[in-house]
């Protein structure tokens, strides 16, 4: 029987159970596959990685594995570097755009509230998200393991957190998105940008308390949504000064 023996490093250990967290072990195999498989075969997405060596050496997903190699699994390198060796994660996407699958329609309207541009619909297929993702120029974020083991995906997120408010600050925080946080530019309904509008062109949509107290309003070209800042915008504030961990905007 042929084994080789591997490491993951950092967050790639939240995809692996418990016994393999950590440590170097060792996977025993018959035919010989790539360690893009091989890695995939853990549950690790290869959207994840950033660099992987072999006996020290840094190859690409298509090496096949041999008897004995060591392998070491690496996850996007922030502050670590790695200039001079063979990345494999394609480059960060000139501006941030994601879509997201049929699970994570609340982060979507949070994403939008902050005005990140954002594609959602609960009945998009797999294959459709992958297609928008590679036209689009779109990160996927996702809750579904099989969809970024897809060999066409290129940029792409599993999403750890299963509370929406929890999630919206694990993706500002993993794509360093506070700079582009701008309030009321997005509807959070169909991600269409948002006007300002006249008062006076929306009067007879607007609840009558709204009419008396609320002066500026925006309004989607899209679905004609109608926003003003009422109380759900100092819940919006309040979220986003969390997420810039500031005082104030």
């Amino acid at each position: 029987m042929k084994s080789v023996k591997i490491r993951f490093y950092e967050e790639l250990n939240d995809f692996l159970p418990e016994e393999s967290k950590k440590i170097r072990f060792t996977h025993s195999y018959i035919d010989t596959t790539s360690v893009k498989d091989l890695i995939e075969s853990f549950g690790v997405p290869h959207t994840e990685i950033d660099l992987i060596l072999v006996n020290g050496i840094s190859i690409g997903f298509d090496y096949l594995i041999n008897n004995g190699d060591y392998i070491s699994v690496y996850p996007v390198f922030e502050s670590f570097d790695i200039t001079n060796v063979q990345h494999l994660r394609p480059k960060a996407l000139r501006r941030p755009k994601f879509v997201l699958d049929v699970h994570l329609g609340k982060l979507a309207k949070f994403m939008r509230m902050i005005g990140i541009d954002t594609l959602y619909r609960n009945d998009y297929e797999d294959e459709e998200i992958v297609k928008i993702s590679l036209k689009e120029k779109r990160t996927i974020l996702t809750k579904d393991l099989g969809i970024l083991k897809r060999k066409q995906v290129t940029h792409g997120y599993y999403v750890r957190n299963i509370d929406p408010s929890l999630q919206i600050q694990e993706i500002v925080g993993r794509f360093q998105l506070e700079s582009e946080i701008k309030e009321l530019s997005r509807c959070i309904e169909c991600n269409e940008k948002i006007v300002s509008v006249h008062k006076e062109d929306i009067l007879d949509k607007l609840p009558l308390k709204v009419r008396k107290w609320q002066s500026e309003f925006f309004q989607c070209p899209g679905c004609k949504n109608i926003y003003w800042k009422g109380s759900h915008y100092d819940n919006m504030i309040k979220m986003i000064r969390e997420l810039k961990g500031k005082e104030g905007i």
